[in-house]
């Protein structure tokens, strides 16, 4: 079985991220397994906690999370063009210490998508998170893209995904991406 781990890349409660990404848990083929994470708890980074206190375990438990999954999908919201502080402030503490990237990271398929209320889908974003994922050394998937834009619309009040069309490029997304993950 892979497995796969799922971030949303937002804090917001009633974030469409964290909709698309359950939406992608429902539509994932078998055998293959989304688990979800969150970034809640993450701190600023800061250098002087890191070295005084070390890695927060709010952290420590997203690392070895990752560390243990066979594949990462980063479902990323996009701000002002580009990604979103809370999500790159988080990726900056799971890189800490950098001799632990390989471990973490090293290799590891990773895949990209989001939404936005705005037209654009999360392409910028998607587009500024390239120069992190080479950084960290993940393999990563460009077999398709899911950037889904006008998430008011696309989205129920309950964060189901109610636009059918979308649901099946969703559904061909997350299974192109599982087969990657497995090696296939």
């Amino acid at each position: 079985m892979t497995t796969i781990l799922g971030i949303a890349g937002s804090l917001r409660s009633g974030s469409y991220n964290a909709a698309l990404l359950r939406a992608l848990v429902e539509l994932a083929p078998a055998p293959a397994r989304i688990e979800t994470a969150s970034i809640r708890g993450i701190p600023i980074y800061d250098g002087d906690v890191e070295a005084g206190s070390g890695i927060p375990e709010p952290v420590r438990e997203l690392k070895e999370r990752i560390a243990s999954c066979d594949a990462l999908l980063l479902v990323t919201p996009e701000y002002n063009n580009s990604l979103p502080g809370p999500f790159k402030n988080a990726i900056d503490w799971l890189s800490r210490p950098p001799a632990d990237i390989p471990r973490v990271f090293g290799n590891r398929a990773a895949a990209l998508c989001g939404t936005t209320l705005g037209p654009g889908g999360t392409n910028l974003a998607q587009i500024a998170w390239l120069p992190v994922l080479r950084a960290l050394g993940v393999r990563p998937w460009f077999g398709r893209i899911l950037g889904v834009p006008s998430a008011n619309k696309a989205f129920d009040e309950s964060g189901a995904l109610i636009d059918e069309k979308l649901r099946e490029r969703a559904r061909a997304f997350i299974a192109g991406f599982a087969e990657f993950a497995a090696g296939k």
